[in-house]
């Protein structure tokens, strides 16, 4: 055989060897390619998984003076969270802490006040530890007009004025006597009341000349009350403790709903209703 015979078939096996070998190569990176794609979708579904969608209805306890805040806040989470439900149950902090303590069914806890917050937590009813996420202040709220010129907490002691109160085992109660007792003041009320709301029905249907209530309440009412400020009110502010129940039947959604009243959002929401940021 010649040299050149030799040399062009020598040419033709490195040649031969190089495609094979260019063949070899690009399978391995299909292959890689196809793997990687697998492992992304993969890292898809387990991220499409963490972050589940959330459904089903959540229960929520909370004072009676979160009515129309939590209302609206309720409404959003059902728009931003198709497929959820907010149920709430107003009412006075401490009834609804007895009803949490007694069983009744709930996922979510707002109190007015650290106090009835600590009959849920004694118990051992919440999930963690309850989280200040607002502060109210009280206010007096009288006729429209203000007709009887009630200007200081102190002209809540003429007898001449029907003057309704909360209850003193009630959050607004409570601070309304802090606030009598920081004045050294004693106000004998028509009637002592279960929850907020009801003390402000009171003077809105005319039935009482003013109470001693909340500003948010105050702010809720519009021009059906009128509303005094008064400085010993300083001493009587509110925290407002939140926390999800040991209890929950959706605890998932529950904490969105939580969070959703401690962000920015629910912030603007709470603070635009009169709350004090916490």
């Amino acid at each position: 055989m010649t040299r050149s015979v030799r040399r062009t078939r020598r040419t033709l096996q490195v040649a031969g060897a190089g495609i094979a070998a260019l063949l070899t190569l690009s399978a391995c990176s299909s292959s890689d390619s196809d793997s990687d794609a697998d492992a992304g979708a993969s890292g898809s579904g387990s991220s499409a998984s963490s972050s589940a969608k959330l459904s089903g209805e959540v229960t929520v306890f909370a004072a009676a003076s979160l009515k129309e805040s939590f209302t609206t806040l309720g409404r959003q989470f059902e728009k931003d969270h198709p497929g959820t439900k907010v149920t709430f149950n107003f009412g006075g902090s401490d009834s609804l802490a007895a009803s949490i303590t007694s069983g009744a069914p709930a996922d979510v806890f707002a109190s007015a006040s650290p106090k009835t917050m600590a009959v849920v937590t004694g118990a051992k009813d919440a999930a963690g530890t309850p989280s200040t996420f607002v502060r109210n202040q009280l206010e007096i709220a009288t006729l429209p007009g203000n007709p009887d010129k009630i200007a200081t907490l102190k002209d809540l002691t003429d007898t001449k004025l029907k003057v309704v109160l909360c209850d003193k085992e009630v959050p607004c109660g409570a601070a309304a006597q802090k606030a009598l007792d920081a004045a050294k003041l004693k106000v004998t009320p028509v009637s002592y009341e279960q929850d907020v709301k009801a003390a402000l029905t009171k003077v809105e249907l005319k039935e009482a000349d003013a109470a001693v209530v909340y500003k948010t309440d105050v702010h809720a009412a519009g021009d059906k009350v009128r509303g005094v400020d008064f400085p010993e009110s300083a001493e009587a502010i509110n925290d407002y403790p939140i926390t999800l129940l040991k209890n929950a039947q959706n605890p998932e959604t529950a904490k969105a709903f939580i969070d959703l009243v401690s962000s920015a959002e629910g912030q603007k929401v709470l603070t635009g209703a009169g709350f004090l940021k916490p």
